[in-house]
């Protein structure tokens, strides 16, 4: 069920001073959204009481994608048990479960004629298993009403939640993502609640049930991390056997979550992807604008045609990356 307009979104964020507003740079500024696609897809997403993460995570991208009736699904309620300095996702205590959200997405996928879906959610704490039956559930509700759709899902970490990540992998998705979102030295003040080591852990046990399904993880820069600590989560990641990283500048939501250390130019985010490649990922996107999900679809395409190659003892050319308009 979406959130109450009126309810206050980061309640333990209230009494913050506010960090001053910083102009962004000319590659980091979009249009804002008007086609008619993206009014549709909002009108599909309202209809069906579903929750995406392209507008509670106030994402730069939503314009660009809902007008080409992309979105990426936002499963488990609305109000997450976690407060993340970064995350603009409602916090508090959560609300019930809906039966029918699993249904609900996938009617969407139909009418949306998806080739490609992702599914994220806040994190639920207060679950026994985290959200992960859940998690299932949907994925097979997808196959059923939608069996050419690729799916593509971004999780918690389900800390604590002893055999959850076993749920979700018996259930199949093609791609099984999981944000470390900074490097370790920040985690306490950016990623409070959460453990670098049992993000990290998520990924590796993934591959260790299913060799074959594809991993994927993401960080953000500009929050005051090093060149050096960069390298290390991308060996970090490497070790886990993670296919695919992305990197992209994070962007404060309000002037009461963690302030923006600097904004990363389109030169460094390019040295990034290159020093990835060169580390081993079959899949890299580094750029301003690269979120999770943006241009999943296409990502997936090339992920699976990289793999393909690499098998094969081929090369495939990596796109060149151009600032976003």
């Amino acid at each position: 069920m979406p959130i109450d307009p009126n309810r206050v979104r980061h309640p333990e964020k209230a009494n913050r001073p506010e960090n001053p507003i910083q102009r962004k740079p000319e590659w980091l500024r979009v249009k804002a959204p008007v086609s008619p696609e993206y009014a549709q897809t909002r009108d599909l997403m309202r209809g069906l009481k579903l929750n995406t993460v392209c507008e509670e995570a106030a994402c730069p991208n939503i314009g660009e994608c809902w007008k080409k009736k992309h979105a990426t699904f936002m499963i488990l309620g609305a109000v997450c048990t976690r407060a993340c300095a970064f995350c603009n996702v409602a916090t508090g205590r959560p609300d019930q479960l809906d039966p029918h959200e699993p249904d609900n997405v996938a009617e969407a996928v139909g009418k949306l004629n998806l080739e490609h879906v992702v599914i994220t959610s806040v994190d639920r704490d207060d679950l026994p298993d985290g959200g992960a039956e859940h998690f299932a559930r949907t994925i097979r509700a997808i196959r059923k009403a939608a069996p050419g759709t690729t799916i593509e899902i971004l999780t918690p970490d389900f800390m604590r939640k002893p055999g959850a990540i076993e749920v979700v992998v018996e259930a199949r998705p093609d791609v099984f993502n999981h944000n470390l979102e900074t490097v370790p030295r920040l985690y306490p003040g950016i990623r409070p609640g959460a453990r670098y080591f049992t993000s990290l852990h998520l990924l590796a046990r993934v591959k260790e049930l299913d060799p074959s399904m594809f991993t994927k993880s993401g960080i953000m820069v500009g929050l005051g991390e090093t060149r050096e600590e960069v390298g290390q989560v991308m060996d970090d990641m490497r070790a886990a056997d993670v296919d695919f990283i992305t990197i992209g500048q994070y962007l404060a939501p309000t002037p009461k979550h963690a302030p923006v250390d600097r904004f990363v130019t389109p030169d460094e985010f390019a040295s990034y992807a290159s020093w990835a490649r060169g580390k081993g990922f079959l899949m890299v996107s580094s750029s301003p604008l690269t979120r999770s999900s943006h241009h999943a679809g296409d990502d997936f395409r090339k992920l699976r045609e990289a793999r393909e190659a690499r098998l094969s003892g081929r090369t495939v050319a990596e796109p060149v990356a151009v600032p976003a308009e």
